[in-house]
């Protein structure tokens, strides 16, 4: 235990017990402490590559992921513009004809079976470019999750085989 303190006066006070009681309560502190075997700090150049690596694939999951939505945009405004144009021409064909209405009937069942068929490969083209775009994005992000969970384990290793 460490000495008493005395004030000036020599006599024992309350604020010199206190601060034997603190001074007593930090060296217990220390010698708990010191056989205590902490991990070495880890490598912070090592946890900011990966850090800047993670962000890079980030960006680039991100990239890819608007290139894609770009993609879907520019294709649907084609669609679009398509489907109008047909439309224009289809109504125009009906407004010039003077087939019997059974016949006319007939003809726009069957656009209207073509434009159903077109709508449903028009879908399910967009729904590849979505799949494409996303797979790919998702893929670049697990493939650097992987090397990041190698990444951590490595630098666990090295900091255990640090440890005195």
């Amino acid at each position: 235990m460490a000495s008493k303190t005395t004030s000036k006066t020599g006599g024992d006070t309350p604020f010199s017990e206190a601060v034997q009681q603190a001074q007593s309560a930090a060296e217990d502190f220390n010698r708990m402490f010191a056989d205590l075997k902490l991990p070495a700090a880890p490598d912070m150049e090592a946890l900011l590559g990966a850090y800047k690596r993670n962000m890079d694939t980030l960006a680039s999951a991100n990239r890819i992921a608007l290139e894609g939505a770009q993609a879907v945009a520019r294709r649907q405004m084609e669609i679009m513009q398509q489907t109008m144009a047909e439309l224009g021409e289809t109504m125009r064909a009906l407004a010039a004809s003077d087939e019997a209405p059974q016949a006319k009937a007939a003809r726009q069942a069957e656009s209207l079976k073509r434009a159903y068929e077109h709508a449903v490969s028009n879908t399910r083209e967009l729904s590849e470019l979505i799949q494409h775009a996303s797979g790919e994005a998702l893929a670049l992000l697990n493939k650097r999750f992987v090397e990041a969970m190698d990444e951590v384990k490595a630098l666990a290793a090295k900091a255990g085989s640090h440890t005195p």
